[in-house]
């Protein structure tokens, strides 16, 4: 009875097999209801109580001048954001969205539809540099539009009226365009990135790398704790060779005046001031500029965001009498040339004047110094003639015209120098022989920029060594964004012409010369006049007194101090300036203001070495430090507005020097 097993019955076997089907098909509907049916209610339940990411925008390097001194800066403000890693609908709170934050609706819309193709993780920034009351309203919303939040921003901080505008340029949010371009690829949208001058050229060292922050949130979309944070590398600072005193002092040249003015060590290529006008305030553009303003701007006629330093091809006028007499010097031609000049000449069946007839005078004989400082169209006329384009444009792109310097500055453009060859391939039509004549004096085809002519004439009174311009000092860059350009180009000039050539140069702001008024006591200071036709003066007489009034002639110069082997080089571009010697006025004014700071302490910029740490050029409350130079003061520039030339200038006499 003990020996024997017991045995379950089949009813009772039965009953738990049963019992244990219906445990699995209650877990396996279970598992349907939570995975199927209610999916979507569990998912928006695991939404509001989640782990976000919340990014840490790196603020840009700061840009200063070759003495450490602060150009452009950062200052703190809040952007607002919409995170779209929730399942709330967006453009459902798009209109109550754009009340609070004094925006249009159909641009939020517009925004979030811009960015669905970008992965959810990534915030749409959808305002810049907002009010204390938009902040408030973010805040007091919590709960209505959790996905909407801030985050501290650095913004630029530029100097005020246009100072430097040119040169360091502006940043802006990158564009879809620009997001399809290699250069930019990396990048995202809502990026604030360089978008001309020295902050697009040297964006990648500028702009730095974002972080970000791991936060715990609520329901309400609220921060209740954070995980781990991952800091923003900064932006490193970048220092020019600019001088912020040369620089206020080659602004306060230019201003009330459109034009140009490029200060340059040729010793070194360095470029010490920058100077375009009319200008535009960087400003506006550092949060992001609307679209009534950049329309203005477009299609303002003065041509404000033209960095017309590296950037307008004019013709140079008598300026480019230097490279003429540097080519007939070499070349054996103009060292014992004599011509008399009896106010114009014929060449080819055409009369041509010279300037001085519009003062009832004429240079009388005249020989390549007496050329140069008293700037005779005859003479130069003549050496045209006997030099033919071939020569003339030999010696013209050995020095550097027609082409580009290579400027670390993006969009620098190439000027014109005319030849029989670029005849043929622009126009398919023979070079005449006529043609040079206008060549001779700069005018006709030759369309030069002012960062070219100051390259050249500082070049030539260097004895031929043309060095690269450039803004930055290469040693400070990394390797991989060093600009690739020759550091010097030799051009072989005889030692007497160069004596001969410089004598003459400082002669022309000497009595005798053209620009007398330019004079500077007791400073080796050398250089030479131009002015320039915009239009023939045949087309300008049909037009009568419109076309004399907005027709003028544009004012060149280009000045080295000293005469030989200068330590710099200014170029000065006065549009419709009309006389040459306004415009030696105007060049004057920066050689001063270099050779007084040199006097006073002549290590410093001569050397470059930017460890003098004298404090901050500006700040946000203008105070009495060095910024009341650039934020307040004197320096608040009131800049007319005139017409902007560009076009090369047809051939013809010019006006007086």
């Amino acid at each position: 009875m003990f020996g024997r097993d017991e045995k379950v019955s089949p009813v009772r076997l039965t009953a738990v097999q049963y019992l244990i089907l219906g445990i699995f098909l209650l877990l396996a509907y279970g598992l349907w209801r939570l995975q199927v049916t209610q999916s979507s209610l569990y998912a928006s339940l695991a939404e509001k109580n989640r782990i976000r990411n919340v990014p840490i925008l790196a603020p840009r390097g700061k840009i200063l001048d070759r003495e450490g001194r602060t150009i452009v800066d950062n200052y703190p403000s809040f952007t607002a954001l919409l995170l779209r890693d929730s399942s709330r609908d967006l453009s459902a709170d798009a209109d109550l969205i754009a009340q609070g934050l004094h925006l249009d609706p159909k641009d939020v819309r517009s925004r979030l539809r811009r960015f669905a193709g970008v992965p959810q993780y990534q915030p749409i920034y959808i305002k810049d540099d907002i009010t204390p009351d938009e902040l408030a309203f973010i805040e007091s919303h919590r709960n209505e539009l959790p996905e909407l939040d801030t985050i501290m921003a650095h913004r630029r901080l530029y100097p005020r009226k246009g100072f430097m505008a040119h040169l360091v340029g502006y940043v802006g949010e990158v564009s879809e365009e620009m997001l399809n371009q290699p250069q930019w690829e990396l990048n995202n949208p809502g990026d604030v990135v360089g978008k001309s001058g020295v902050e697009l050229q040297y964006n990648q060292i500028l702009m730095g790398k974002n972080g970000s922050r791991q936060v715990v949130v609520n329901s309400h979309g609220k921060e209740m704790g954070q995980l781990e944070e991952k800091p923003a590398d900064p932006g490193r600072p970048l220092k020019l060779t600019v001088d912020i005193d040369l620089q206020i002092a080659a602004e306060e040249a230019l201003e009330g005046k459109n034009g140009a003015i490029v200060a340059m060590d040729p010793r070194t290529g360095e470029i010490l001031a920058m100077v375009s006008r009319p200008a535009f305030d960087p400003n506006d553009f550092a949060v992001r500029v609307s679209r009534d303003e950049w329309t203005r701007l477009v299609n303002d006629a003065d041509h404000p965001l033209l960095n017309k330093a590296i950037q307008a091809q004019l013709a140079p006028g008598s300026v480019f009498k230097i490279i003429m007499a540097t080519a007939g010097l070499q070349e054996g031609v103009a060292e014992d040339m004599h011509v008399n000049c009896n106010g114009g000449a014929s060449f080819y069946g055409r009369y041509f004047k010279c300037w001085v007839v519009a003062e009832h005078r004429v240079h009388g004989s005249v020989d390549i110094k007496k050329a140069i400082y008293q700037s005779c169209d005859v003479f130069f006329y003549t050496l045209a003639q006997k030099l033919g384009i071939g020569k003339i444009a030999k010696y013209a792109t050995m020095f550097g015209l027609g082409q580009k310097t290579g400027i670390d500055l993006p969009q620098e453009a190439t000027g014109v120098m005319p030849s029989e060859e670029w005849k043929i391939r622009n126009f398919k039509q023979k070079w005449y022989a006529g043609e040079t004549i206008s060549v001779g004096i700069g005018q006709g085809a030759v369309a030069v920029t002012p960062i070219q002519l100051a390259r050249a004439i500082g070049g030539i009174a260097s004895g031929g060594i043309l060095r690269h311009p450039h803004v930055a000092f290469p040693g400070d860059l990394p390797p991989n964004v060093i600009p690739s350009a020759d550091d010097e180009v030799i051009v072989q000039i005889d030692p007497k012409n160069w004596e001969t050539i410089t004598d003459a140069m400082a002669d022309v702001v000497n009595a005798g010369g053209t620009a007398p008024s330019a004079h500077l006591q007791g400073i080796d200071f050398a250089g030479k006049t131009g002015s320039a036709q915009t239009i023939s003066n045949v087309l300008k007489a049909k037009m009568g007194a419109a076309g004399k009034a907005n027709f003028k002639d544009n004012g060149w110069f280009a000045g080295v101090e000293p005469r030989r082997n200068p330590e710099i080089v200014v170029c000065a571009l006065l549009e419709e300036g009309e006389h040459g010697y306004l415009a030696a006025r105007v060049g004057a004014q920066v050689i001063k203001a270099y050779v007084e700071k040199q006097r006073r302490q002549p290590s410093k910029m001569a050397k470059g070495d930017g460890k003098v740490d004298v404090g901050a050029v500006w700040n946000t409350e203008n105070s009495d430090s060095d910024g009341e130079a650039l934020h307040g003061g004197h320096f608040l520039l009131d800049v007319s507005h005139g017409r902007v030339p560009l076009a090369a200038a047809a051939p013809g006499v010019v006006g007086p020097e």
